[in-house]
């Protein structure tokens, strides 16, 4: 990653601020995404609430980026928020991404529809989905055109997809058993497909 940390950022603000104040609006203009900010570490964690550790399942992936992408990121975000949402709102049932809103209020929303329905003796069908990765798994061809339908600047579109496409990560692993692990199971995936494209 490029090194850079919190505290040089607070430290250093006044030598670094006129030059972040350069760079950021050039990156943003030309959608350019330094190297070093694409770089991802992740690192392992074991899940507390685990009594056992012997599955990929029992750790938990903390995705360590660069502050600078971060501050960007976060520059990004507040104008989107501010300035886009402000003018084009997300749906009001659409409960991520929204302030005051969050599962639990999506939950609470279903109890009172539900509550309500048993209350008046009327039928109610539910059908939940549970739609693995939903974020993960979200195309940037799917991505783009949805921010274009919201009134996003192209300039700002093509940044966040370059953030997004020239992401590479490397594997960290804290706690010896996970590595152990994961090795284990990053070679039985191996070489299972190996096997298929040899069949």
């Amino acid at each position: 990653m490029d090194r850079i940390f919190t505290a040089l950022l607070q430290d250093g603000r006044e030598i670094l601020l006129p030059q972040l104040v350069r760079i950021f609006p050039a990156c943003l203009a030309t959608g350019y995404v330094p190297v070093s900010w694409h770089q991802v570490k992740v690192v392992f964690i074991p899940k507390s609430s685990r009594s056992s550790h012997n599955g990929p399942s029992d750790f938990r992936p903390i995705s360590l980026t660069s502050f600078l992408l971060k501050t960007m990121e976060r520059l990004v975000d507040r104008f989107l928020k501010d300035e886009i949402l402000v003018l084009q709102p997300l749906h009001p049932i659409q409960h991520a991404y929204q302030a005051g809103k969050s599962v639990e209020t999506a939950l609470h929303q279903l109890v009172v529809r539900a509550e309500k329905t048993l209350y008046q003796q009327e039928i109610a069908i539910g059908v939940f989905l549970d739609i693995e990765g939903a974020f993960g798994n979200t195309s940037y061809d799917s991505m783009c055109p949805a921010f274009t339908r919201h009134g996003v600047d192209q300039t700002i579109i093509r940044w966040i997809r370059a953030t997004l496409e020239g992401r590479y990560k490397s594997l960290h692993f804290t706690h010896i058993k996970a590595k152990r692990i994961f090795e284990e199971t990053f070679y039985c995936k191996w070489y299972c497909t190996c096997n298929e494209s040899q069949n």
